[in-house]
């Protein structure tokens, strides 16, 4: 290779970039007179082989000329070119860049002195090596195959500036079109929880109304109860107080007459003459006579019983029955019941029967498929509470169910289909039957749940009816009648899930 040349096509470069003893790319070249280049351990090792043979003289292996002690002179320009070779081995750039060098020339290569040449330096660099320009995709910049460090570039992805204008801008779109989406998926957001925060304060306004309505009816209650009692004592203690000076009264009129027979009987045993003393006594009998009242008065506490002990209890039970909705007796239909299941005498109790279906004529309204009953009652309207005991139990189902529903063959649990239960299953797990399912954030097992349902405002929700803590919601807009749902789940031979569902009975 010519000092400082780079001129010729890619390849004719790699060329010019190998040793011709090792044909690598030049490790520490050198030259030493002739302009022929070699790495310094190639020819050091050559000329070794020759000492060994006895050689008077060290040769070039290029052109054969002869050294009697030639002196190796490193390359610096060389080794950087190679440097940035390797640090740069595009066979595609290396065109652009070998034309553009040898275009450069020597310049190309240099290397300035001081803050101008610093300067001209970039400046030629930035005019006359354009064409070898690359773009390290690594770290997001552009290098140059002359002017900048190789070593801080190795094993970086290397291209050229127009596929890199291609990959970055590729790149962009795609980011713009994430930022679009987002933006879209943002607006969209803020319109939903502005449409939230609206109906949020509108729901709050309306159930601030419907609390201080509900206790605005308790504290009426209790206050009607408590004028009503209160008025019951005033009654009691003005019959009680009566009757005591009724009394009083006439014990006192008994008394004086007592005390009159007293003080006559007193003067007649005070006569001291017997003949006067028996001449009076006939007299003294007549004159006695409703003067002599016996007395068999007891004390009478006031009825204050009535008024005492629990009197809270007292006072809730008596408000029981004008509370509204309080737990309805709701009644199975057994002429929806699957053969499997068993009902009790009263109908308020369901359980899965392991023996035999029931000889049960079939119809329309009774399910073949889903071990499921209906209640008696269809509500149209109103407002509804009811409870269902669930205790240890592993699987069941309970809810409402459309009227019309099918009954007929394997049907889906599902808003969709006419259905609006929650489930327990798996043993210990609680979900709403919403498609597809949604699980529910239970911390105990359930023992017992309630069932509410406004039917206007299209509102049913499920409780634990222990502590009357939420569990679901469904918001439906009812288009018919609706029926009580229940499915006890089948039992196992091994005794699992055998105890049944049963409707609470609240009785005051």
């Amino acid at each position: 290779m010519a000092s400082g040349s780079v001129s010729g096509t890619p390849c004719s470069l790699k060329d010019e970039l190998l040793c011709s003893i090792c044909l690598s790319l030049y490790q520490d070249p050198v030259s030493f007179g002739c302009e022929h280049y070699f790495c310094r351990r190639c020819i050091t090792e050559h000329w070794s082989r020759q000492e060994a043979a006895a050689a008077p003289l060290r040769d070039c292996p290029e052109c054969r000329r002869t050294f009697a002690a030639p002196a190796l002179a490193p390359s610096l320009k060389l080794a950087n070119v190679v440097e940035r070779y390797a640090a740069f081995p595009l066979d595609a750039l290396l065109l652009a860049a070998a034309a553009a060098a040898a275009a450069a020339g020597p310049r190309g290569l240099g290397a300035g002195g001081g803050a101008a040449a610093a300067a001209a330096a970039a400046a030629a660099c930035a005019k006359e090596h354009a064409k070898v320009k690359l773009f390290c995709l690594t770290d997001r910049a552009v290098v140059c195959f002359f002017c900048d460090q190789p070593a801080l570039h190795e094993q970086h992805q290397v291209t050229s500036l127009d596929e890199a204008c291609e990959e970055l801008q590729r790149e962009l779109k795609e980011q713009l079109q994430t930022l679009q989406d987002s933006e879209r998926g943002h607006t969209e957001a803020l319109a939903l929880l502005k449409r939230q925060l609206a109906d949020t304060k509108s729901s709050a306004k309306g159930l601030r109304a419907t609390i201080g309505e509900a206790f605005e009816r308790l504290h009426r209650l209790l206050r009607e109860r408590q004028k009503a009692m209160l008025e019951e004592l005033e009654a009691d203690t003005a019959r009680t107080l009566t009757d005591i000076e009724q009394k009083i009264q006439r014990y006192s009129q008994q008394l004086r007459k007592v005390q009159e027979g007293s003080q006559l009987i007193q003067e007649r045993l005070a006569e001291a003459d017997k003949h006067t003393f028996l001449a009076g006594f006939a007299s003294l009998s007549e004159r006695l006579k409703g003067k002599i009242h016996e007395t068999n008065l007891t004390y009478e506490d006031f009825p204050t019983s009535k008024y005492m002990g629990p009197l809270q209890y007292t006072i809730w039970k008596s408000l029981f029955h004008d509370i509204h909705p309080v737990p309805a007796t709701l009644t199975l239909d057994p002429a929806t019941a699957h053969q499997r299941l068993i009902l009790s005498d009263d109908c308020t109790i369901v359980a899965y029967g392991n023996l035999h279906p029931q000889p049960l004529q079939d119809s329309p309204k009774r399910f073949d498929v889903e071990v499921s009953v209906l209640g008696s009652e269809a509500f149209g309207g109103g407002v509804h509470y009811w409870e269902v005991v669930v205790s240890e139990k592993t699987q069941w189902m309970i809810g409402l169910a459309h009227e019309a529903v099918s009954r007929k063959g394997s049907i889906q649990i599902q808003p969709s289909r006419g259905f609006y239960c929650i489930v327990m299953h798996d043993g210990n797990q609680y979900s709403a039957c919403t498609e597809p399912w949604t699980r529910l954030n239970v911390k105990s097992k359930l023992e017992k749940v309630g069932v509410f349902l406004d039917y206007e405002k299209g509102l049913l929700i499920f409780y634990n009816a222990d502590d009357m803590s939420w569990l679901y919601t469904f918001r439906e807009k009812f288009p018919g009648k609706l029926c009580s749902y229940f499915s006890p789940g089948q039992s196992h031979a091994n005794g699992k899930n055998v105890q049944p569902l049963r409707i609470n009975t609240v009785r005051i």
